[in-house]
C-alpha cells in the first residue's frame, strides 16, 4: 500500500479545515452545545463548549492516522495493493462525512436553524451507499470488511459475502436516506433496528452457509 501526495492531499485539507473550524466554533459556542438528537430531530443531550468544538476534529484525525497505520500492521498487508483505490475511497468518504456532520452540528450549536434530523440520516445513508458500492472490491484483510471465521478462511466465501454485503449496505443506505423524511413516524425506530440488525447478521450467516457448502464440495471431491 503506497501513500502519496495525490492520495493524501484532500484528506489532509479536510483535517486542517476541521481544526480551523474548531477554533471558530470554540470562540463562538455557548457554554453548552447540542451533542445528540433523537429520531425526530429533537435535541436530547448537550456537551461542553470544548467537547463540541474539538471532539469530532480529533476523531477525524484519529481515523486518518488509523487508516495510515492499518496497512502496515495487518498480517495480510500484501493484499492491500489489490484494493488500494477502494481503501483510499473509504478513507476519504468517512473523513468527509464526519466533517459534514461536524459542520451541521456546529451550525446548530451556534443557534442556526439546521434540520439535523433530516441532514444527518441523509448523509449517513449516502455514506452507506458509497461503501456498499465498493465493498465487493475489498480483498481479504483483518481490519476492513465482513470479517468472520469463514470469510477469512476462504477467498471465494469472502468475495461472495462482500457482494451480498455491498447490496445490503446500499439498501440500508437508501433506507437511512429515507429517514430524512420518515423519521417522525412512530414505526421508524423499529424499522431502523431491524435494518441494522439485518445488515450485521445476514452476511455473517451467509458466509457460514457458503463455507459449509464449500467444505462439503471439497469433501465430496476427495
Amino acid at each position: 500500500m503506497k501513500f502519496s501526495l495525490k492520495t493524501e492531499i484532500l484528506p489532509i485539507i479536510l483535517i486542517v479545515a476541521s481544526f480551523v473550524a474548531s477554533c471558530y466554533f470554540y470562540a463562538h459556542f455557548p457554554a453548552r452545545v447540542p451533542s445528540h438528537w433523537n429520531f425526530k430531530g429533537e435535541i436530547d443531550n448537550y456537551s461542553s463548549r470544548a467537547v463540541g468544538a474539538f471532539a469530532i476534529p480529533l476523531l477525524i484525525l484519529a481515523m486518518y492516522l488509523l487508516f495510515l497505520i492499518l496497512p502496515k500492521i495487518d498480517p495480510k498487508k500484501e493484499k492491500y495493493d489489490r484494493f488500494a483505490r477502494v481503501y483510499h475511497i473509504f478513507k476519504l468518504a468517512i473523513i468527509l462525512v464526519l466533517l459534514l456532520l461536524y459542520f451541521v452540528t456546529g451550525l446548530a450549536g451556534l443557534g442556526h436553524q439546521v434540520e439535523v434530523g433530516k441532514i444527518v440520516p441523509a448523509v449517513i445513508g449516502i455514506l452507506f451507499i458509497v461503501l456498499g458500492n465498493y465493498m465487493g472490491k475489498l480483498k481479504p484483510n483483518w481490519f476492513m470488511g465482513i470479517r468472520t471465521p469463514w470469510t477469512m478462511s476462504s477467498e471465494t466465501v469472502w468475495q461472495k459475502t462482500h457482494r451480498l454485503g455491498g447490496w445490503m449496505f446500499v439498501l440500508a443506505g437508501l433506507f437511512l436516506f429515507s429517514g430524512a423524511f420518515l423519521a417522525k413516524l412512530h414505526v421508524y425506530p423499529v424499522l431502523f433496528v431491524i435494518v441494522i440488525a439485518a445488515v450485521l447478521l445476514v452476511p455473517v450467516v451467509y458466509s457460514y452457509l457458503l463455507y459449509r457448502e464449500e467444505r462439503r464440495n471439497i469433501d465430496k471431491s476427495c
